[in-house]
């Protein structure tokens, strides 16, 4: 490939039927779709390659996901064809007629100089959906929102979660893969109940390990119950190894709602800032 243009995807999907977001053999996965969507468009010789802000697992949710390609910059430049429309505005239409309905390209732009979906993010915020009383559920929700038996204390699950925020080593609540940092800085973990009786819980960090968010739910969760005090959760995260008693929580609950970056003139400075942060970690 010659010159290249750094596009800007955002996308939401619903995950229930996708075995998440990274391309995998004979599953069907966003990257997977997104990618093939890219490049019969694009007609490009070789596949597009992606790199996401935030790796969903299997049936877990996007509103607020970003991704970035870098495609070649003559394909990008006949994408109008005889129109008169942008280069975006044609991808964007593009792709609302190649995807699948459970994936929607809300956004299509050139990236800023410096921008990498990944590293220079500087937050991600997810939220997860629990119906603790069953005279309240909506079975039209029923694909966002996990449902659990008994009254929750969101105050006492509030006061748990507080002595999990700001920067930790949160191993215990990761499934660790070889190389990869557990070090992560907790900036928000909060839980409301909204005017549909739903429990809906706010958690943003810097960035998350694998089953970090579903795990610190599934600690939270016994303090709500009543079955654990409220600093349990610290202590678990203090002994640093992965406990039996935190459950990992249902996917469908979970749902990424948006990913934030810095100024444009300091992206570049911020991907450079976090690979090394994740070298040094």
């Amino acid at each position: 490939m010659g010159e290249v243009v750094r596009v800007r995807l955002d996308l939401g999907y619903d995950g229930t039927d996708f075995s998440g977001w990274a391309a995998q053999p004979g599953r069907r996965t966003v990257e997977a779709e997104l990618s093939a969507a890219l490049t019969t468009i694009l007609r490009g010789p070789e596949p597009v390659r992606l790199t996401v802000a935030g790796r969903t697992d299997a049936g877990v949710h996007a509103r607020g996901q970003v991704a970035h390609a870098d495609v070649d910059a003559d394909a990008w430049g006949q994408l109008p064809g005889r129109s008169e429309r942008s280069p975006e505005e044609a991808l964007w239409s593009r792709l609302a007629g190649v995807l699948a309905d459970d994936v929607v390209v809300k956004r299509v732009c050139v990236a800023s100089p410096g921008f990498d979906a990944r590293f220079s993010a500087t937050s991600r915020r997810y939220l997860y959906r629990l119906a603790d009383d069953v005279a309240t559920h909506d079975p039209l929700r029923r694909r966002d929102t996990v449902s659990v038996r008994g009254h929750l204390d969101a105050e006492a699950m509030n006061d748990a979660a507080n002595l999990l925020v700001g920067l930790h080593d949160f191993a215990a609540f990761c499934k660790q893969r070889e190389g990869a940092t557990t070090v992560r800085t907790l900036l928000a973990l909060a839980w409301e109940r909204g005017a549909d009786a739903v429990l809906a819980g706010t958690v943003v960090a810097d960035a998350f390990c694998h089953s970090m968010v579903r795990s610190l739910v599934g600690a939270l969760v016994p303090v709500g119950e009543g079955r654990r005090d409220v600093d349990w959760q610290a202590a678990v995260m203090t002994g640093g190894v992965r406990d039996p008693g935190v459950r990992v929580m249902p996917p469908h609950g979970l749902s990424l709602e948006e990913v934030t970056y810095p100024p444009d003139g300091q992206l570049a400075a911020r991907a450079r800032e976090t690979r090394a942060n994740r070298i040094r970690q």
